[in-house]
């Protein structure tokens, strides 16, 4: 099991991650590289207290590792980016 604060980076603020919180209850990090996407809904589970749905990811062309996490139901990605300082 890997120390979930080294697999999320940093959340990402921009106007598309936004729109993803309000519109998709997702929310956008940059991970560690060699990440999984267990190692990330780990990291999230345990680190927001919340349920994760889904993980995709992506490698952006900067090499970074980008990762949507969409929230259950029941949990709203926009109170964990209120708790972040994202919103």
């Amino acid at each position: 099991m890997r120390d979930p604060t080294k697999v999320l980076i940093r959340p990402l603020v921009t106007e598309k991650a936004l729109n993803y919180i309000e519109k998709y209850n997702t929310l956008v990090f940059i991970v560690d590289i060699n990440s999984t996407k267990n190692d990330i809904r780990n990291a999230v589970e345990r680190l927001f207290n919340v349920k994760v749905d889904e993980v995709r990811t992506t490698i952006t062309p900067k090499g970074e590792k980008k990762a949507y996490i969409r929230l259950s139901k029941e949990a709203k990605a926009s109170e964990v980016a209120t708790k972040l300082g994202v919103l």
